[in-house]
């Protein structure tokens, strides 16, 4: 990766591990360090696929460090790391987190699709901060959010267009529940992800979202919005039964957890503009300790 792109976000590492043994190990902590709402890799998943995991979470949480954080021009970060990306498929990786990724992707044959799309989608980022429609919306998860799952998904060895497509209505809950949740944080950074024609639904303008004034008609539109959300995660629950029972568990948590933040949401009182709704560690505790037992008894 370039200078500049080292120097525009810091977190990067400066040496470059010697074995692959160490670059997975990079992407363990990197991936500990910004897991957000739950734990990325739970300690139900089999220990040959963690460091997978890790390595694709990796790979996917400094791309959107990059769209997100990364100081100078953006856009020319993101076709650096892309250009890094085929590199290192190519055989020349430079960095430990592409030195990790790069053995994950030849050793579970993932197709590199993916992985271009969500760096296409912190591209969007730089471009795009409004939605006018519901439509736009789901088109701009479909390179946010779903490439992520079809990397799981290919991490477990499922490429099938039955597992994927109920994949892409987990991710796609999951992306939406996150903005819903961020609001107000996304709004500091000038976007609103809420559909424009949602707005004009429940009556609701773009100032009152900058103004973070929340009533009764943001209620009703975020309550609109969180169904929406419930309704993905409720198609997207049918892949629990299609995965093994080995990572099944794991599947479930993704779920739950996005089931979890919309929960959030709603014990605010649907207010996600005064302060941004937050799962509790006594809540995520409580999913882990109940999913575990689940999977001990084989359900």
């Amino acid at each position: 990766m370039t200078a500049q792109t080292g120097d525009g976000l810091r977190r990067w590492p400066i040496e470059r591990p010697t074995t692959p043994r160490e670059a997975y190990r990079w992407c363990e902590q990197y991936a500990r360090r910004h897991d957000e709402n739950f734990t990325v890799v739970s300690f139900l998943l089999p220990k040959k696929l963690r460091r997978h995991f890790f390595a694709v979470y990796a790979f996917c949480r400094y791309t959107d460090d990059l769209g997100d954080e990364a100081e100078g021009d953006r856009l020319a970060l993101l076709d650096s790391w892309e250009q890094d990306l085929h590199d290192a498929v190519a055989g020349n990786p430079r960095r430990p987190l592409l030195i990790a990724l790069a053995r994950t992707i030849e050793r579970k044959e993932i197709p590199l699709d993916p992985f271009l799309r969500l760096i296409e989608a912190n591209r969007m980022d730089q471009r795009v901060s409004r939605f006018a429609t519901y439509d736009d919306v789901l088109t701009y998860c479909s390179y946010s959010a779903t490439p992520v799952g079809q990397m799981v998904l290919a991490v477990l060895g499922y490429t099938d267009a039955e597992r994927v497509a109920l994949s892409d209505q987990t991710c796609i809950g999951l992306q939406l529940a996150n903005f819903w949740q961020d609001v107000s944080v996304d709004i500091e950074k000038g976007r609103i992800y809420l559909p424009l024609e949602d707005l004009q639904r429940f009556g609701v303008d773009e100032q009152q979202i900058i103004d973070r004034r929340f009533d009764e008609r943001y209620r009703e539109l975020m309550k609109f919005e969180v169904a929406r959300a419930r309704a993905c995660f409720a198609e997207g629950k049918k892949l629990e039964s299609r995965v093994s029972r080995s990572v099944r568990t794991d599947i479930r948590l993704y779920r739950l957890g996005g089931e979890a933040i919309l929960n959030a949401i709603e014990a605010a009182g649907y207010d996600t503009l005064s302060a941004r709704p937050r799962v509790t560690k006594a809540v995520k505790a409580r999913l882990a300790l109940v999913n575990g037992a689940r999977i001990a008894v084989g359900i």
